[in-house]
This record gives structure tokens, sequence and C-alpha cells, in this order.
């Protein structure tokens, strides 16, 4: 994949010499898988906040897989594409979003993204649809599911 190619939604590439990380602001919710995969390279008190050429360009391929949101994503300057996860799969978080994973295709009002990896909305208070954006943490949702910490 080309940078031409790379769809506009995954947001703001970080460049180094064998991968870009690109972060699309408005999908993450802080889970902060990356942050505890690859501190070197995450790092919210650094500026930019994605060092992408402070670990080898594989292990950082490998924590971006680890988002279940999908605001991070990566293409490799010669390797193969991110490929999505064999089987879909759907894990309903505690009080929290759906991680979704798989080859999807999600129809919003914008029309339809491919993705690999989502976290959708199940309060109804995301200002993001149909993603989740944090809301059910300021309106007290509650629901069954899975500890967040299960999903790594």
């Amino acid at each position: 994949m080309t940078d031409s190619d790379v769809p506009a939604h995954w947001g703001r590439a970080y460049t180094a010499p064998d991968i870009t990380v690109y972060f699309d602001l408005h999908r993450c919710i802080h889970f902060a898988a990356c942050i505890r995969g690859l501190p070197q390279v995450f790092d919210p008190k650094v500026h930019p906040w994605v060092q992408a050429d402070a670990a080898p360009a594989g292990a950082v391929a490998e924590v971006v897989r680890r988002c279940p949101t999908g605001a991070l994503h990566y293409t490799l300057t010669a390797g193969p594409e991110e490929a999505p996860a064999a089987h879909t799969t759907v894990a309903a978080v505690q009080d929290g979003p759906l991680f979704v994973q798989g080859d999807l295709s999600l129809t919003t009002a914008s029309g339809t993204i491919n993705e690999t990896r989502a976290a959708l909305c199940r309060c109804g208070g995301t200002q993001n649809p149909p993603y989740c954006d944090g809301s059910h943490r300021q309106i007290g949702f509650q629901a069954e599911g899975i500890k967040p910490q299960d999903q790594e």
C-alpha cells in the first residue's frame, strides 16, 4: 500500500524508515495497549507522541495490531499490509463498547468503511457513531462483559 492508497480515516501519519504509523484521535478511547506494549514508541508525554523509529518495525506493527479501537494502523515500507484477523470476533467490554476484529465493512452516514478493528458504541451516547468515544464513562453506562484487560 502506498501513501496515496491509505484511507483518509486512518488519520495523522508518523513516518520512520521502515514503517508509517497512522493515528486517528477520534477513534482513540485511551485503552492504552500501545503505551503498555511499547512505551518508548507511544509516549503521550512527548511531542510527537508516536516515535515510530524507536523500535523495530515488526515490533511496532505487532503492538499497533493490539489497538482494539482501530485508532492505530500501519504500513510497512517493505512488507505485507495489515491483514484482518482470520475470524471475526465481537467482545462486549464490561460497562463499555463492543470490540470487533476481523474483515469488517462498517456502513456509516459518510459511507462504507473497510476496517480490521473497531470499538463500537453500545451505550448510545457517542458523538462519533458508530464508534465509541468514551461517553459510556460520563453517562455511567453499565452492562456485563469482559474486563478490558482480558482483551489483550
